[in-house]
């Protein structure tokens, strides 16, 4: 029976310190770290990978991750330099910069940001009237993220950003600047209108300008081109009337030469002579000849050669 008893006990033995060496190796996770103690006093911070901790002598005191975080504390009442109080919530966003010191630095770390941002607030706003702390936001965000954050260092903690959530003046104040921005609107509504309104006259009249404008610029074209084609007109009269009686002039002259080269009769000469007279006399020739022995045939003959000449020498001139 006893020869069973030991293997057995062995066996019990072998799994028991298996199961401790199990239970004893860690996996630190990434973006983490852990704080070890030996013996009660700090030993080592394991970062990530695998680490084995010495069953009943070394002891993880805290598992402290390195992400930044968040805390959105309550509303702050605070009062301003022309004492008017308000309430001011604030968010901090941190990280731990060191596991040790954040570990062994102070006692609820969280508890000494969110009394020191407090704190430091109303020292900020205490200094500020009612609008200038409604209009210095990035500034006190500034100062606040600065003060935590030399504060904290000796904690271990990293603080990246302090933002004041809300500021929240008395009712009354907020009623007055509910009004005060509805009456801003409105002035500025009516000014936009104003303005909307004189830019639409501007346009109208411009347009007005730009209507005449081109009205006047019409007539006095209709002007020139009627005038021009009256020129045209009257030019155009004339030189008709030119063409007309230098067509005249120089039919009676080939009547007059084609008369004389034929060698008409006595009759039919004295009777051309007295129509080439006529026509002599009624026309613009300057220079008329008339012999004294019209009665005579020869003379007539010489008097017609002579007019068929001055019609010759008047043609030419026109």
């Amino acid at each position: 029976m006893m020869e069973y008893i030991v293997p057995l006990i062995l066996l019990l033995v072998v799994l028991v310190i298996l199961l401790v060496l199990i239970a004893n190796l860690k996996i630190v996770p990434q973006a983490q770290e852990y704080v070890v103690e030996r013996l009660g006093s700090y030993y080592a911070t394991w970062q990530t990978g695998v680490h084995f901790k010495i069953p009943f002598i070394d002891r993880i005191a805290k598992k402290v991750s390195l992400k930044e975080n968040v805390v959105d504390f309550p509303p702050q009442p605070v009062i301003t330099k022309d004492n008017v109080t308000m309430q001011i919530d604030t968010v901090v966003f941190y990280l731990v910069s060191d596991p040790k010191l954040f570990t062994y630095g102070i006692d609820r770390p969280i508890s000494a940001i969110e009394n020191l941002t407090a704190t430091t607030l109303r020292n900020i706003i205490g200094d500020l009237d009612l609008d200038a702390t409604l209009t210095s936001r990035d500034i006190i965000n500034t100062k606040i993220t600065s003060i935590l954050d030399e504060a904290s260092d000796k904690w271990g903690i990293k603080v990246t950003r302090v933002e004041l959530k809300n500021i929240m003046p008395p009712r009354e104040i907020q009623d007055s600047m509910e009004k005060q921005m509805k009456a801003e609107r409105e002035r500025r509504e009516a000014i936009l209108q104003a303005e909307g309104r004189k830019k639409s006259q501007i346009l109208v009249a411009e347009g007005e300008k730009e209507s005449q404008i081109l009205r006047a610029e019409a007539e006095k074209e209709a002007l020139i081109l009627k005038a021009e084609a009256e020129k045209e007109r009257r030019i155009k009269e004339a030189e008709g009337q030119a063409q007309a009686i230098l067509a005249v002039q120089q039919a009676n002259a080939d009547a007059l030469r084609l008369l004389s080269e034929a060698d008409p009769s006595g009759k039919v000469l004295t009777l051309k002579s007295l129509e080439t007279l006529t026509n002599v006399a009624n026309g613009k020739a300057t220079k008329i000849i008339i012999p004294s022995e019209i009665q005579n045939l020869a003379g007539l003959v010489t008097s017609l050669k002579a007019c068929t000449e001055a019609a010759e020498e008047e043609t030419p001139a026109k």
